[in-house]
């Protein structure tokens, strides 16, 4: 969410500069009347600085990153792309709109995707595994890319809420064949739409660059209207206004995140020795951007009190237990694409995962936190769970 918390002068400021300066919201072109701003080719660099990857390219929505992605590594009819049960149903619908196959696999504690059971899950037609970095923490990357690597499987790494994190020090998104961000209104840093696609290949990178710009080569040699092509593509371009936005947002990022940890570890502390409240698991060498504080309760019922008694408090949640229908795959009966992968039966697919998350809850975390939260949290989930303890100090 802390995005648009933070949304102000600094980003007011570049997208004034675009006006003061020609006012061209196209990426591409008109290149006298703008003065020498490109606000998202700009904003592209930035990104790929500060992952350490050559290659960066911004795209309309998150959504969109992911299907540009799935395109520039020539993903399409015939081929199997397995995701994890726990993601938001646009993962899936990226899959089904390249028209390959979406399988899901089961997520473990981490409320990420288990390795052990991808590796059931893989079959002669699968040429590709989508992670998802659920809610900030990272997936098991090490053990998925051992698993992609012996099976000549690309990685990408869905990482919507995880800018800003990293796993033995490695940025999440820079571990697969190519990552995809989201900046939309809810996401760490926020553009209102907008995503990214990173990636280290340069062919993979001409060929998203082109396929979202409806196959656009934007050879040098040659004007915009006379471009050469070598494939169709679509119009996923991002314009000059949330690229200028971005690039605001991207020099908050480490005070965002920052802000975010401390917060999380805050209300943690006041509620991890209630009896009955388990942690989420958590790779070894995680740097978390703690999008959310996760952690189990006893049972379905105890989740949804849970959540009752919090908001009662005057807090949230988010996604988990109420928002389970937009991010478990079990739910997700109007796919045909996907009943079809799996039997027929969505609801019998994934127990493994429907028990974990029957008994998960998430309260969001942001820059800003009350003094107050973390008392209210225990108090909350003490009457939640029946329990009569001291408050929190």
């Amino acid at each position: 969410m802390p995005g648009y918390e933070l949304m102000g002068r600094e980003e007011l400021a570049e997208i004034q500069d675009v006006f003061d300066h020609g006012a061209v919201l196209f990426r591409h072109g008109f290149d006298a009347l703008r003065q020498g701003r490109y606000k998202v080719k700009d904003f592209e660099a930035a990104m790929a600085a500060r992952l350490g990857v050559p290659h960066a390219l911004a795209v309309s929505s998150g959504t969109a990153a992911l299907r540009v992605a799935l395109a520039g590594l020539g993903l399409g009819a015939g081929d199997e792309v397995i995701t994890q049960a726990f993601t938001f149903v646009a993962t899936v619908e990226a899959i089904i709109e390249s028209r390959a196959t979406p399988v899901c696999a089961e997520v473990d504690a981490t409320l990420n995707m288990d390795p052990v059971d991808l590796a059931r899950r893989i079959t002669p037609r699968t040429k590709a595994v989508i992670v998802v970095h659920m809610l900030g923490t990272p997936a098991r990357l090490p053990e998925i890319q051992a698993l992609c690597d012996a099976h000549g499987l690309a990685l990408i790494e869905d990482t919507a809420w995880g800018l800003g994190g990293a796993l033995h020090g490695r940025p999440l998104g820079t571990w697969g064949a190519a990552g995809t961000l989201s900046f939309d209104f809810a996401k760490t840093l926020t553009t209102g739409e907008g995503g990214m696609v990173v990636c280290r290949d340069p062919d993979v990178w001409a060929r998203c660059a082109a396929w979202h710009d409806h196959g656009h080569e934007n050879n040098p040699a040659l004007p915009r209207w006379e471009d050469s092509r070598s494939s169709s593509g679509f119009n996923f371009r991002m314009g000059e206004l949330a690229g200028a936005v971005g690039l605001a947002q991207l020099r908050k990022l480490d005070g965002i995140v920052g802000a975010q940890r401390a917060h999380r570890d805050r209300l943690w502390a006041a509620i991890a020795d209630l009896p009955g409240v388990s942690a989420r698991a958590v790779p070894a060498g995680a740097y978390e951007t703690a999008d959310a504080l996760v952690f189990f309760v006893p049972d379905a019922d105890a989740a949804r009190r849970s959540r009752a008694a919090l908001l009662a408090h005057g807090l949230a949640t988010k996604i988990l237990p109420e928002a389970t229908r937009w991010h478990f795959a079990g739910t997700w009966t109007h796919m045909p694409e996907l009943v079809r992968a799996h039997g027929g039966d969505l609801r019998a697919a994934f127990p493994q995962s429907s028990r974990w998350l029957a008994r998960a809850v998430a309260m969001p975390v942001g820059v800003s936190l009350a003094d107050d939260a973390p008392q209210r949290a225990r108090a909350a989930l003490s009457e939640a769970l029946a329990l009569d303890l001291p408050a929190a100090a």
